[in-house]
């Protein structure tokens, strides 16, 4: 009887230290996936530090010289800003990739269709065109958003300009923007964005009613925050 229990005693304790070491070796290896996942981890938020996808350093752009601002009182939405802007920098007419934005608000405005289109802005409605133009902002939403740096600060006039060599097309910046300036070249896989033109934007040298004009960034802030791009 003795031996019986004893025996029985052996093989519960076999049981148990088995199913300890079952337990061990899952806590271990949860633990080590844990490990693995932490590294994973630190790395890539390293890694995001380096290319700009949000996390470490803080990146200080210097303030550009001046920005591009449209009047919707004068507009007459004849686009001719669009083509001199692509013709001059990428050497087509291609409106949809202009640093100055005039096409998609041309017949409805920024509301787009509504029933009371007639009230909005646009061909269809009030004849106010909406045209929208680059910020230059001072901490760029596209700049900051590009993983592998490729828009940086024009040494002359200080705009924020897209290297295309090291530009990857992934359009990132173009989604980061809150008013949607940059625009990824569907041909080209680059983005586009207002470099300025060296200081001599080519789209307001054209615009036949004046209504575009270059001003320096703190008098084109200013006119921001009085009136909004809207109604200047």
């Amino acid at each position: 009887m003795d031996k019986e229990k004893n025996k029985e005693g052996g093989v519960d304790r076999l049981i148990n230290q088995t199913t300890s070491r079952r337990e061990f070796l899952k806590m271990g290896g949860k633990g080590a996936a844990g490990a693995v996942l932490t590294v994973s981890l630190v790395s890539f938020l390293s890694s995001c530090t380096t290319t700009g996808l949000g996390a470490g350093k803080k990146r200080v752009w210097a303030t550009a010289s001046g920005a591009v601002i449209h009047s919707t009182a004068r507009c007459s939405g004849c686009r001719r800003c669009e083509t001199n802007c692509t013709m001059s920098n990428d050497g087509k007419a291609h409106p949809y990739i202009a640093r100055v934005k005039i096409g998609r608000n041309l017949n409805f405005g920024k509301k787009g269709p509504t029933a009371a289109y007639w009230m909005n802005d646009g061909q269809i409605g009030n004849l106010k065109i909406d045209g929208e133009t680059c910020h230059q902002c001072a901490d760029p939403y596209c700049g900051n958003a590009c993983p592998v740096g490729a828009i940086g600060v024009d040494p002359s006039t200080k705009a924020r300009v897209v290297d295309e060599a090291k530009c990857i097309g992934c359009g990132a910046c173009e989604r980061a923007c809150p008013w949607g300036m940059a625009t990824l070249d569907p041909e080209a896989k680059k983005s586009k964005k207002c470099l300025l033109c060296n200081g001599d934007p080519q789209c307001a040298r054209y615009c036949p009613n004046g209504a575009i004009k270059f001003l320096p960034w703190a008098e084109a802030v200013k006119l921001y925050q009085a009136h909004g791009q809207d109604h200047i």
